[in-house]
């Protein structure tokens, strides 16, 4: 599958990956890659150019994507309610419905007792886990993430990453998650996609075993600190050959 637009820039190309139902795949490189433009692809935001994307035949599952992006994107005149029932009341969900919904996924994401506020009175991890809220009140099989935590401080991070999986370990939606960090990337995924530059292309992929991020205080071992270099050597080599 290739990229290229309409300046002639080859974004993305001969990028061949399957994923499974249920995945927690991470898509790490540096800036230019072609990570996010790979991720808009795949949720249809932009065409490809070479090459296709094989999702389910019916219709219902190619529509069953939920996208969190950098920035949250709430509507500022709306309530964390209403900003998250909204993609369910675009799809038809009666009002009542939909609000009931919104305010069990705020709840999921911890944020009951904030429904009524607005973006403006809430902090800048309140707002991204309003923005997970509404990508996954559709009960989407696949979510998208562009680096969605990456201007957020430290420990508000580490705390929305472990809440992430969390999540996805109770409902095992699919998820791709775009990031610049070797860290975060060993600590969320099982898969690691290391992506190289000019074109954006995939030059190694990495697991970490269901056994070893299960293992509690998991970020502080040994085991957690070799995944990380064998992935940051794996990164250095894709900068090298670039």
């Amino acid at each position: 599958m290739a990229k290229r637009y309409a300046t002639g820039t080859l974004a993305v190309q001969g990028v061949d990956l399957d994923i499974a139902r249920g995945d927690f795949l991470a898509l790490l490189g540096p800036s230019g890659c072609g990570k996010s433009t790979l991720l808009r692809m795949i949720a249809g935001l932009i065409p490809v150019s070479e090459g296709a994307l094989d999702f389910p035949a019916d219709a219902a599952a190619r529509r069953s994507i939920g996208f969190v992006f950098q920035e949250p994107t709430l509507m500022p005149w709306a309530s964390a309610l209403r900003n998250v029932a909204l993609p369910l009341e675009l799809a038809g969900t009666p009002r009542r419905e939909a609000e009931a919904r919104a305010a069990e996924m705020l709840a999921r994401v911890e944020l009951a007792g904030f429904e009524h506020a607005y973006p403006r009175a809430l902090s800048g991890g309140m707002k991204m886990r309003v923005s997970i809220a509404r990508a996954l009140v559709t009960k989407p099989r696949l979510l998208l993430m562009d680096e969605p935590f990456a201007a957020l401080d430290e420990i508000t991070r580490f705390r929305l990453n472990a809440d992430l999986l969390d999540l996805w370990r109770a409902e095992r939606f699919t998820v791709i998650f775009v990031t610049h960090s070797v860290f975060e990337s060993v600590f969320l995924a099982e898969r690691i996609v290391v992506m190289a530059p000019r074109p954006g292309r995939i030059v190694r992929e990495l697991s970490v075993p269901a056994e070893d991020r299960a293992a509690p205080e998991f970020r502080t071992s040994a085991t957690y600190a070799a995944h990380c270099r064998e992935v940051s050597h794996a990164l250095a080599e894709a900068m090298e050959g670039a």
